[in-house]
């Protein structure tokens, strides 16, 4: 019997194959030990922003999600799909990330145990606490994360008894939706009524002041100066109206009130009312750290300071580069304009962070030139609650919890006019077609030569 001898061609083709089969197995395991993805999505939707990456690394140990949502949903279609590749993004960065889901309607009564109220609701379980999501993106669940990462339950009180407004209110000047985001992240809010507590809680990380509808009592303001002179953090948000009683605290702190309200033809050119102040101007600062959000400040009033060595101070918002600050009362439809009399020229200091040494420890105090734009009613413009949060985070030391800013989604929206859209039609419909039927032909022709 004779056998055939394998030709060097032959050879050469096995030697390639097994040398392809070989290259293809060392990259299947690289892959897997080392795997790398880049997205190539214009609004990076398949990744996460670098503080949302820094928020996973805050959380040791195992998280639980568990979601309650039907296998089908009759707006959004597999609901679950949709949540697990969501998810999916979160555990790229922290494997340990666990995905349950319960059906509500197989299972009513782990639903009722859970307080769930809506179909898709989010419940995440860390270090033995829990956050529960209606409304499932990457701000909601990182903000949820942060919430869970900060377990030192910090305690914060808000002056009331004068007409503040309040951190757990829902009147339009409140600041409801503020307080909510606070305590989402761990922090809880309680009021302070100081004609009745003998000082400022010790166990207080921090006192916030809003502006008094009515005189606040000497008693009552040398207890605040006492908190102060004790190295207690102190966030306070002054409107453009008299102090009512705070005026000793203002002196403390070396504050200059510049009398009137700031106008902005930056906003009117938006649309917006001319005494809303708009900033882009963010001074560098922990508080203010890769933060480039609009913030809107309406019925804003500017911040000075006198020369006072006993702080280190940092402006942490200007506004109104255009603008001034008129003692003229604002009304609507008015021609606007500079009285270079009684006016002050912009720019404006609307935001300022004070710091010294008290007893071997730094004190901390942001003072805001109008509290309106932390009020239910005008928070949610740009990034309003975002600086709040900021602030906050920075007065309790919580430098690390700095919140992640509300990804932009980019316009994919493409517009075009009336002649282009004739140019495209008439491309597709006319031009392309005869092109190819004169390829076409001449293909034909060079065959048949």
């Amino acid at each position: 019997m004779k056998f055939l001898r394998p030709t060097p061609h032959l050879l050469k083709n096995v030697a390639f194959t097994l040398l392809i089969l070989v290259a293809a197995f060392a990259l299947y395991q690289i892959s897997a030990r080392h795997p790398l993805q880049w997205d190539l999505t214009q609004s990076k939707l398949n990744s996460l922003e670098p503080s949302s990456i820094n928020a996973l690394k805050l959380l040791h140990g195992e998280v639980k999600f568990t979601v309650y949502a039907t296998e089908q949903s009759a707006k959004q279609g597999d609901l679950r799909r949709l949540i697990r590749d969501f998810v999916a993004i979160y555990q790229r960065y922290k494997p340990d990330i666990t995905l349950t889901f319960v059906d509500p309607l197989k299972e009513p009564e782990a639903m009722r145990k859970a307080s769930i109220q809506s179909n898709g609701e989010m419940v995440v379980e860390y270090g033995g606490r829990s956050a529960h999501l209606v409304t499932l993106n990457e701000q909601t669940l990182s903000s949820a994360l942060l919430g869970l990462a900060h377990a030192k339950d910090e305690l914060l009180m808000y002056l009331d008894g004068h007409g503040e407004r309040k951190l757990d209110g829902s009147a339009n000047h409140d600041l409801g939706d503020f307080g909510k985001r606070l305590q989402k992240n761990g922090y809880r809010i309680n009021s302070l009524n100081l004609t009745i507590s003998p000082d400022v809680p010790g166990n207080a990380s921090l006192l916030v002041l809003t502006h008094p509808q009515a005189p606040l009592l000497q008693g009552e303001v040398d207890k605040i100066l006492r908190h102060i002179d004790n190295g207690g953090n102190l966030l306070w948000l002054i409107d453009a109206e008299p102090l009512r009683g705070l005026e000793p605290v203002a002196e403390k702190l070396g504050l200059l009130l510049t009398q009137g309200m700031v106008i902005d033809p930056a906003a009117q050119d938006m649309n917006a009312p001319a005494n809303w102040a708009l900033s882009t101007d963010y001074p560098s600062h922990p508080v203010t750290v890769n933060f480039n959000l609009i913030t809107v400040f309406p019925f804003a009033r500017g911040l000075d300071s006198t020369e006072n060595s006993a702080w280190q101070r940092q402006t942490l918002v200007v506004a109104a580069p255009r603008g001034w600050i008129s003692n003229t009362p604002f009304k609507p439809g008015n021609t606007l304009h500079l009285d270079k009399n009684h006016d002050i020229p912009g720019p404006v200091n609307l935001a300022v962070a004070l710091q010294r040494i008290v007893n071997e420890k730094e004190q901390r105090i942001v003072i805001v030139g109008g509290a309106s734009f932390l009020a239910n009613a005008y928070s949610g413009n740009g990034g309003n609650i975002d600086l709040g949060i900021n602030m906050v985070n920075w007065l309790s030391n919580e430098d690390v919890l700095i919140t992640i800013q509300p990804r932009a989604n980019k316009d994919g929206t493409v517009t075009l006019s009336t002649r282009a859209l004739t140019l495209i039609s008439i491309s597709l419909v006319i031009v392309l077609p005869l092109l190819l039927l004169i390829v076409a032909g001449v293909q034909w022709w060079r065959r048949r030569g």
